[in-house]
C-alpha cells in the first residue's frame, strides 16, 4: 500500500485542518479519513477526488497510479531552456524532447513542461518580434533599432535568468514555477 494516508495527513495539518472539517469539507465520513490516514483503506475514485479538492490538491501531488517524485528531472527541464543560446529555437525543442518521454511519468512534470513551453512560446513569438521590428526600422533608417536590438538582448538575459532561478529555487526545494504563460498554445 502506498503513503497515501500518511501524504493526506499531512496535507491536511499543513491546512490546519481536523479529520472532522476534512470530513465535513469533502463529504466523505469521518471513519472513511481515520482509515485512510491510518493507512487501512486506500482512497480510490471519487473518495480519492473529493479529498484531493478538499485539500486544494493535485491527485498527482500524492504519487499515486505509478508516478514518482524526481527533483533533478524539473530542474534539467528549466535548464534546457538555456540551449537557446546556440541553437535558435532551442528553449521550445530541447524541452519538448526532454518533457514528452516523462510528463506523465514524474509527478508535477506535465504541469511544469506546459507552463514552461508555452512561456517559451509566448517569449519567442515576441522576442522575434521585436527583431523584426527592428529589422524593418533599420531598413527604412528610422532611429531607434538600436534601442529595440538592446530590448532583445535584456530579453535573451531575462530568459536566462528566469531558468537559472527556477533550477536553483527547485534545488532548494520551493514550489511553484515562476513560468506563468500568458497564451496557451499547448494544453
Amino acid at each position: 500500500m502506498n503513503n497515501i494516508g500518511k501524504k493526506i495527513k499531512e496535507a491536511r495539518k499543513q491546512k490546519a485542518l481536523s479529520q472532522e472539517e476534512l470530513a465535513d469539507t469533502a463529504k466523505v465520513s469521518l471513519r472513511t479519513i481515520q482509515r485512510i490516514e491510518t493507512n487501512q483503506n486506500e482512497p480510490r475514485g471519487k473518495t480519492l477526488k473529493l479529498i484531493c479538492e478538499a485539500l486544494q490538491l493535485d491527485i498527482e501531488d500524492l504519487g499515486v497510479y505509478g508516478k514518482e517524485h524526481d527533483n533533478s528531472y524539473h530542474i534539467i527541464l528549466h535548464l534546457s531552456v538555456l540551449s537557446m543560446i546556440v541553437m535558435p529555437l532551442g528553449n521550445i525543442i530541447l524541452p519538448i524532447i526532454i518533457w514528452l518521454p516523462k510528463k506523465n511519468k514524474i509527478i508535477g512534470l506535465n504541469k511544469l513542461g506546459l507552463n514552461l513551453l508555452n512561456f517559451q512560446i509566448t517569449w519567442t513569438l515576441f522576442t522575434f518580434g521585436v527583431i523584426i521590428l527592428a529589422t524593418i526600422l533599420k531598413m527604412l533608417h528610422y532611429g531607434g533599432s538600436t534601442l529595440l536590438l538592446y530590448t532583445v538582448v535584456a530579453l535573451y538575459a531575462f530568459n536566462c535568468m528566469l531558468a537559472i532561478i527556477s533550477a536553483i529555487r527547485l534545488k532548494n526545494r520551493y514550489e511553484g514555477s515562476l513560468y506563468l504563460p500568458l497564451i496557451k498554445f499547448i494544453k
